[in-house]
């Protein structure tokens, strides 16, 4: 066993000793692109969401310097057609990128040059008579091997886009790269006998120059785009369910914290990651502020393009922002609009992204804290005001004080909508859950929940383990806060909270759009108690 070629089973190994959640159906359909003009895969996922335990659990089934049957008998792959087949049958090249990057200190430009080298010199050791001592070209090292020997190689690399991330400047080091990525898998037909398949992860898709990919042999999966290996991307929700049922962790408050991201075919994904450390800790919080500062989210939706600082706050809000993710070049210093910044975000796990209708949206409670923590360190002043007076907001509307309800919502609302769109009736409806923000933390928020006689425009319904009352919010316009509570009542919208036992607060809001200038744009609020 090697460093780079032929690693073992040893990493994977150490996943299953832990709580685990079997993905070896990956494996199945990897297999089946070997031998196929489609065997070179990349897949880009945010952070924390399993990249390195895949290519991992790949290499310890493709290795075949060791044997690796005991690690997945008892998974599902096993029963796959293609299992024993392909089990420990090529000799694997792992290049995890960053380990290059952190290994090459002051002198990264060398890391193309040194990841050759390492891999060449185990080649060497294990194919002696088959390399010559003047080789430093991987590629023609790999294909001079499997002429002789006719073996074929599986190459798995790791953050493959880490050098595009970290060394973002050197546009000469990012080419040399691309080229040696070229050459080893675009080296015509000789190469395509050499390499028997491919899986690069990264967090970003392979880079566009122009309109074109820089490897263009290369199947992607992505967030914007999971196709067929969407329930790979994350925990689906019947595995999150097994592990909450088996380690006894309440499912509402881990669907509440970690889910939040669907697909075409896949409609509830959870954050791997997060799953496992709530799991393994027994607690619900944002494991990302703790793994990796909210620095990069504070720098990306500060950029000063037209319509960003809306299109956040509206999210904030509760609403989702509509995107065109074709601009986007795939790196990190290529950004020409909104948009392209919003698409950033979906790969890097802060947006979910809702392919059909084209729309990006805060996904779960967990990335919801990360962009409070990442708005409070921006100069948007209206907003910071709004967040950090929502608790006292919730705790004033149990207590009764219409009054400083109304304020709240002036401030809201003007933070939520320009002078053009201040009537329009999402922009009241956005300063509500702005309003009321930290209330998520307390209760299932559900908007236009049927009820009675119609739709109730919001309902407030406690979490489990939650001492605070439900609420029922009707929304008025040009009327009286007193006809919301009558519509309320009249509906019969609270008798859709029949099974709930505690006290229920009806909260009517009215907002007068007839009022002129800044000065009388009017909220009024009236609570009554069931």
């Amino acid at each position: 066993m090697g460093v780079y070629l032929n690693p073992g089973n040893d990493a994977f190994r150490q996943i299953r000793n832990g709580v685990y959640v079997d993905k070896t159906g990956l494996i199945d359909y990897i297999n089946g692109t070997i031998g196929t003009p489609f065997n070179l895969t990349c897949v880009s996922r945010p952070r924390r969401f399993g990249k390195s335990y895949a290519a991992m659990m790949l290499s310890a089934y493709y290795d075949k310097s060791c044997d690796s049957g005991e690690l997945f008998t008892d998974l599902g792959i096993a029963g796959a057609e293609s299992y024993e087949r392909h089990l420990n049958q090529y000799d694997v090249i792992y290049l995890d990128i960053t380990w290059f990057i952190s290994r090459a200190g002051n002198h990264v430009e060398r890391v193309v040059s040194e990841i050759q080298m390492a891999v060449i010199d185990e080649l060497r050791s294990k194919f002696p008579d088959c390399i010559s001592e003047s080789e430093i070209f991987l590629p023609d090292a790999l294909l001079k091997i499997s002429q002789k020997t006719k073996e074929k190689f599986f190459v798995i690399i790791d953050e493959w886009d880490a050098l595009f991330r970290e060394v973002k400047d050197d546009e000469m080091l990012q080419s040399s790269y691309v080229q040696f990525l070229r050459g080893l898998f675009k080296g015509g037909p000789a190469m395509k006998s050499v390499i028997a398949g491919a899986y690069m992860t990264g967090i970003l898709p392979i880079k566009k120059y122009g309109t074109q990919s820089a490897l263009t042999d290369f199947k992607e999966y992505s967030m914007v785009d999971p196709l067929v290996l969407s329930e790979y991307v994350g925990f689906t929700e019947q595995e999150v369910q097994s592990l909450c049922d088996n380690y006894h962790v309440d499912f509402d408050r881990m669907k509440q914290w970690y889910d939040g991201y669907s697909f075409a075919d896949t409609d509830s994904v959870y954050s791997p990651n997060s799953v496992m450390e709530a799991v393994n800790f027994g607690k619900f919080k944002s494991y990302w502020t703790s793994s990796e500062t909210y620095e990069s989210l504070k720098d990306y939706i500060n950029r000063n393009f037209d319509g960003l600082k809306d299109a956040v706050i509206r999210m904030l809000g509760g609403q989702r922002e509509h995107v065109d993710t074709g601009t986007f070049q795939n790196d990190i210093t290529s950004f020409h609009s909104r948009d392209d910044i919003l698409t950033l975000l979906v790969h890097l796990g802060y947006l979910a992204f809702d392919e059909q209708k084209k729309e990006v949206y805060i996904p779960n409670l967990e990335v919801s804290d990360a962009f409070r923590l990442a708005v409070k360190g921006t100069d948007w002043k209206e907003v910071n005001q709004a967040l950090s007076r929502s608790e006292a907001l919730l705790n004033a509307t149990i207590r009764g004080d219409s009054e400083t309800i109304a304020e709240a919502l002036e401030l809201a609302h003007e933070t939520c909508a320009s002078t053009l769109t201040y009537n329009d009736e999402n922009s009241l409806s956005c300063a509500i859950l702005l309003a009321y923000y930290t209330a998520q933390n307390y209760y299932e928020i559900i908007r236009e929940l049927p009820a009675g006689k119609g739709f109730a425009d919001y309902a407030f319904i406690p979490r489990k383990n939650t001492q605070k009352p439900a609420m029922i919010i009707e929304l008025k316009y040009d009327r009286t806060a007193d006809s919301a509570i009558r519509q309320i009542r009249e509906r019969r919208y609270a008798g859709r909270l029949k099974d709930y036992a505690g006290e229920l607060l009806l909260v009517g809001i009215n907002y007068d759009k007839k009022s002129k200038g800044r000065k009388m744009k009017r909220h009024t609020c009236m609570i009554e108690y069931i």
